[in-house]
């Protein structure tokens, strides 16, 4: 059993604080006020993007907490506070504090059952994906998108009950729900059995007081975080106290469970593949590059669309698929070859964290100091509101993003190989067989790995 601490047990005060029905909302209000900032930014401030506080700190300084810091340790926990999907929630509700009673306002339609996965998020990232360069140096466009989440979030609350936009939809959501599997954090059932003995399922319709669950997720059989929003209703309507926050050893859940998929896994590649190409228009050498992904022809831009989306969707699912296959032969090949591909695909959800980690840390590092410029002058219209304004732009820490961004990748790439080895031990008993097919795989981990060490040391 892998060891774990019981969060709540230890720090009542915690527990208190997450049962409040003030606690989310009151996050929530937060972080809609700056997303509000930066969406009026966008639309009526400067159109120069360094100075604009729209791009600097949803795209730099929000970027580097998410994927530095938020997704790594706390998994789903900007979910929990994400502006988004508020305005939407609360309508229906009623209500943004207390537990309104009867039933969700909505139209209660039923979302499609064959949509009922990532594929709309994965066509959805890769969609902001390509244009991504335009979103982030036009304060507009980017705004226009900030709405347009906000909006359809809005929209689909009007439709369905509960946060199908959160689920299913959301571009940002999908990729925090993959890596939360890396997480630390996880919100678990003290006891199944205690689940299974209770009809009543108050975490799934309500009571008093709370709501049933959002995510539409039954906590009672909840072995991975990719799905749990951390909203914590189940724990405020749960009477048998049966929910807790657990911290266990990180990259638990990437071989716990059955539900390993094959949107899950065009997940892992699109994520991959997308910090390939942003690493290789935003930091590579090749001026004409950024010139294509910034829309400088539109035959420019459809050929660098077309070659981001082959790339996450053909030549790394495809290569992957090779090194499945060479691992299966190796272990008798016993699992069917979508299992296997899919299995080992699990081994690019630490990569890729890394890889999105380093990236993270050469664009931040080179463009952070912006933000002191732009928090007293949010609109670019001449305020000097705390006395920053006048900060000139810096990079920090050159002589360590190297470093850095080595060492990410490194301990990416080993915590890759070790989940291949877990993955090959779940496919063979014989240790000499697992160790044999862990090395294919390790071969594609070791050059997609030096793949980003060239692009950012060059």
């Amino acid at each position: 059993m892998t060891a774990r601490v019981d969060l709540l047990q230890r720090a009542p005060r915690l527990k208190r604080m997450l049962k409040s029905r003030l606690f989310q909302p009151a996050l929530q209000l937060v972080t809609l006020f700056f997303f509000t900032v930066a969406i009026l930014t966008g639309l009526v401030g400067t159109s120069a993007g360094s100075h604009n506080f729209g791009i600097v700190f949803v795209w730099i300084v929000w970027w580097a907490l998410l994927i530095i810091i938020l997704v790594p340790v706390t998994g789903r926990f900007w979910c929990t506070v994400c502006p988004i999907p508020a305005p939407g929630e609360w309508l229906q509700r009623r209500g943004i504090v207390r537990k309104t009673p009867g039933k969700l306002r909505t139209l209660h339609k039923r979302w499609p059952k064959r949509l009922k996965n990532m594929w709309l998020q994965n066509f959805g990232f890769l969609t902001v994906a390509s244009f991504s360069a335009i979103i982030l140096t036009r304060p507009q466009i980017s705004a226009w998108v900030l709405l347009a989440l906000i909006l359809a979030a809005v929209a689909l609350s009007v439709l369905y009950d509960n946060r199908v936009f959160c689920r299913y939809v959301c571009p940002v959501g999908g990729f925090i729900g993959l890596y939360s599997m890396l997480s630390p954090l996880e919100l678990r059932v003290l006891d199944c059995k205690t689940c299974q003995d209770h009809t009543a399922k108050d975490c799934v319709v309500g009571n008093e007081r709370g709501y049933g669950c959002p995510w539409l997720v039954y906590p009672g059989k909840l072995e991975r975080n990719t799905y749990c929003g951390l909203c914590f209703e189940c724990l405020k309507t749960c009477p048998k106290d049966n929910i807790t926050l657990n911290w266990r050893p990180v990259g638990t859940d990437l071989t716990v469970g059955k539900e390993h998929r094959l949107d899950e896994a065009y997940k892992a590649f699109i994520m991959l593949g997308c910090a390939l190409m942003y690493s290789a228009v935003l930091l590579g050498p090749w001026g004409w590059l950024k010139s294509w992904a910034n829309l400088d022809t539109l035959a420019h831009w459809v050929l660098y669309t077309a070659g981001l989306w082959a790339v996450n969707l053909l030549v790394l699912p495809g290569l992957f698929g090779l090194v499945a296959l060479i691992a299966r032969k190796i272990t008798g090949g016993q699992i069917s070859r979508r299992e296997i591909f899919v299995a080992y695909t699990y081994t690019l959800v630490p990569l890729g964290l890394a890889a999105w980690i380093a990236f993270s840390i050469g664009f931040v590092f080179t463009n952070g100091s912006y933000a002191l410029a732009v928090i007293s002058d949010p609109f670019g219209w001449g305020w000097n509101l705390f006395g920053t304004a006048n900060t000139q732009w810096a990079p920090l820490g050159a002589n360590l993003v190297g470093l850095l961004q080595t060492g990410v990748l490194t301990a990416g790439l080993l915590f890759a190989v070790q989940t291949a080895y877990r993955i090959a031990r779940q496919q063979t008993s014989d240790y000499n067989r697992a160790f044999m097919a862990v090395l294919p795989v390790t071969s594609f981990l070791t050059v997609m790995t030096l793949g980003f060490l060239w692009l950012y040391l060059g």
